[in-house]
């Protein structure tokens, strides 16, 4: 599949990028394509901010209700899936627009997926043998010792990434960040990337509370019990694992009062938020902009077309 130009939009959540995404489909011929790893499931609405189906019928979205929340999804299937997309965009003379939060789905299809040993599921059989004795904060210790920049970028409660890192050093002998790193070499796309940053921390801490306690009063308790009850979805689940789920989730297993799973699943968006910023502070060519600037919606069409006509030239 060729590569052809596509616009990128990235951000931290609660910054506003829906609401841009769909001021330049106003403005531009472009197909959004979501690059997010919640969005994708069917059911799982409120908690995820997904855009209302008015919205999603007057501006269609790739990528959004793909798939039942009992499925995995992975950064390969993404890139796979959202190439299709944008082949389809291309095809119809128009540009490919990706809008969203999830980092490694952006890094992975500008720069390549790394190719990774296999599972083996006797080697992590064994790390959450050695977990549950000694915790998972401790195998993210051994995981400072032989690859300190994967250590560096995985929380040391982030189960999965800790072990799959674990398990490629193990298999491949190499740093699992060594080889990620190499995977991005040689790999050239036409691709105009906006960046929506907050102006500050406090402004973006308010806006997340704020989204959260609206995201409650829509309903937000009632469609997790409605996954909740379900047989086949578990709290280990990827989908069960998003913020805010996770935590009113443990809210309906009796762990947490709904006070504490409000508390400590704004705290989680929080978290998640500075990591995305931090992807996006390591990322290259990105031309930024401010959530907050009065004219950001001129601001980033001019952006657009100063890109669009330095194409012609």
């Amino acid at each position: 599949m060729a590569n052809g130009p596509a616009i990128c939009l990235l951000g931290p959540t609660a910054t506003g990028k829906t609401g841009l995404a769909l001021a330049l489909a106003d403005a531009f011929p472009v197909d959004i394509v979501s690059v997010d790893s919640a969005l994708v499931y069917r059911g799982m609405d409120i908690g995820t901010a997904k855009p209302d189906p008015g919205i999603l019928a007057r501006y269609p979205h790739a990528l959004v209700d793909i798939l039942d929340p009992a499925a995995g999804y992975s950064a390969g299937a993404f890139v796979t899936d959202a190439r299709s997309a944008m082949q389809a965009a291309w095809d119809k003379g128009r540009l490919p627009l990706l809008v969203g939060g999830t980092m490694l789905y952006f890094r992975a299809l500008r720069e390549g997926l790394a190719r990774l040993p296999d599972a083996d599921p006797d080697y992590r059989a064994a790390l959450d043998r050695e977990a549950a004795v000694s915790g998972w904060a401790a195998l993210h210790g051994r995981l400072a010792e032989v690859d300190p920049a994967a250590a560096a970028a995985i929380q040391p409660g982030d189960r999965q990434r800790v072990q799959r890192a674990l398990e490629v050093w193990h298999l491949a002998g190499r740093p699992i960040s060594e080889i990620q790193a190499e995977a991005g070499q040689g790999v050239v796309a036409d691709y105009l990337c906006l960046a929506l940053l907050p102006p500050a921390r406090p402004w973006l801490h308010e806006r997340i509370e704020r989204r959260f306690d609206e995201m409650l009063s829509l309903g937000f308790l009632n469609e997790v019990a409605g996954l909740h009850a379900r047989p086949d979805l578990a709290a280990d689940l990827p989908a069960m694992r998003a913020v805010g789920y996770r935590q009113l989730w443990a809210h309906l297993d009796g762990k947490l009062s709904l006070e504490d799973a409000r508390y400590r699943g704004i705290v989680a968006t929080r978290q998640l938020a500075k990591r995305q910023l931090t992807w996006l502070r390591s990322e290259r060519g990105l031309r930024e902009l401010r959530a907050d600037e009065p004219g950001l919606r001129r601001h980033a069409k001019d952006e657009v077309e100063r890109w669009l006509e330095s194409r012609v030239r």
